[in-house]
């Protein structure tokens, strides 16, 4: 196989990284296992650029994505459809898509089970087309990252401390949203401090991420906490996977949903795939069955471990 890696400089771990090493042990790992490579090191406003140039080139087989949780978003939704699989160097903070991938979680241990790797169809979910490989979400979610974007931080851990801060600040004054929620023939009304839509059902026991990334159905969680505690609850509970045990998160599973907001947009963002955006007063969220090929480790590797 041919591979194209686009790798963000700004992007994630890989703003720390020794980038000729890494492009170094890339080259000599999948040569070794008679693959090619090109390598581009880009500026992060050049990443769409660089990803729109690789899905057009009829040569690449994979493209390797290096950088967080937005260049990854936007590899995924540059190359669904296309035939060409995604292969995610693990650069984000908590590298949800990776892990439901089952993809090592260090930059060189993902290398060298793509060298070996294998191609598989997952699921990718859009928002009013907008494409996103792991959540879109309101409320409680979207007002911590708008939070967090104000705290500055240089690493994964700084990240995880700044998202901490940003938590117990929402904690303080939780958002409210009054929502109306189309899932098939029901209508759900509700007044909600946080709605979280996934790209498949998160699994039970662990991280935020699906188990089954080619389940075709969406996850829907609608969060009625209101008090501090109780909001803490869900934010530790959606940590450990117990997302089952919280009495005040109602949970569903469709194939498309309409989401409008009844309440007044101004203070409230949507957040997909760890970005902030513009949340539109209707927006159509739908699963997209098998649109995107990924490269994964092999059955044997996985057996392995």
């Amino acid at each position: 196989m041919h591979f194209l890696a686009i790798l963000n400089r700004e992007g994630g771990t890989l703003r720390t990284t020794d980038l000729d090493a890494l492009s170094d042990y890339m080259r000599r790992i999948l040569s070794d296992a008679g693959h090619s490579i090109e390598i581009e090191i880009v500026q992060g406003a050049e990443i769409s650029d660089a990803l729109e140039k690789a899905a057009a080139r009829a040569d690449v087989d994979v493209v390797m994505a290096g950088g967080g949780d937005g260049t990854i978003s936007a590899a995924a939704a540059t190359l669904m459809d296309t035939g060409k699989a995604l292969a995610v160097l693990p650069a984000g903070t908590m590298n949800l898509f990776a892990r439901g991938l089952r993809i090592p979680l260090t930059l060189e241990e993902a290398i060298d089970a793509y060298a070996h790797g294998e191609e598989r169809a997952v699921d990718i979910a859009t928002a009013n087309g907008k494409p996103f490989v792991h959540q879109f979400s309101i409320g409680l979610h979207a007002r911590m990252v708008q939070l967090r974007s104000r705290f500055e931080y240089g690493s994964r851990l700084g990240k995880i401390v700044a998202s901490w801060r940003a938590a117990f600040t929402v904690m303080a004054h939780p958002p409210a949203i009054d929502i109306s929620l189309d899932i098939g023939s029901t209508e759900i009304r509700t007044r909600t401090t946080g709605l979280g839509i996934s790209n498949n059902v998160f699994g039970e026991g662990h991280l935020p991420y699906a188990d089954k990334p080619d389940a075709g159905v969406l996850g829907i969680y609608i969060a009625s906490a209101a008090n501090r505690l109780e909001i803490l609850w869900f934010f530790l509970a959606m940590m450990i996977g117990r997302w089952k045990d919280l009495e005040k998160v109602e949970i569903h599973e469709c194939e498309t949903a309409v989401l409008t907001i009844r309440s007044r947009l101004r203070r409230h963002p949507c957040v997909i795939d760890g970005e902030l955006r513009e949340l539109e007063k209707k927006t159509v969220l739908e699963i997209r069955p098998k649109a995107l090929r990924v490269l994964v480790p092999s059955v044997e590797a996985m057996a392995e471990n």
